[in-house]
């Protein structure tokens, strides 16, 4: 059965971090990329970044360049997203999602999702 499981999300304030875990399972991981998505209330799902399996990243918006970092550890098949300098806008839920091939900032062309978990960045 394949899986993937966000951990790590919760309330931060505004300028804080947040690490989160992408876990997966049922699949062979190292013939997918990874990407991070997001969904705030109203607003459509949205790339956040992607890796491959060589670890080549694909960033898909400027105001988390240098604010979020990607990483992937292909021996506990698991992925994590480093967020510093956290702002009340990237309050949403967050979710992992992978696919074959290349980083895709289309939240379509992902055949796997997580379950999301929730950011809030808030004072």
């Amino acid at each position: 059965q394949v899986q993937l499981v966000e951990s790590g999300g919760g309330l931060v304030q505004p300028g804080g971090s947040l690490r989160l875990s992408c876990a997966a399972s049922g699949f062979t991981f190292n013939d997918y990329v990874i990407g991070w998505f997001r969904q705030a209330p109203g607003k459509e799902r949205e790339g956040v970044l992607c890796i491959t399996r060589r670890n080549n990243i694909a960033a898909f918006v400027d105001s988390m360049k240098g604010r979020f970092t990607i990483s992937r550890d292909g021996a506990k098949n698991m992925v994590h997203l480093q967020m510093n300098s956290l702002e009340p806008e990237d309050t949403a839920v967050y979710y992992c999602a992978a696919r074959k091939y290349d980083c895709s900032n289309y939240a379509w062309e992902y055949v796997y999702w997580g379950q999301g978990t929730q950011v809030t960045v808030s004072s």
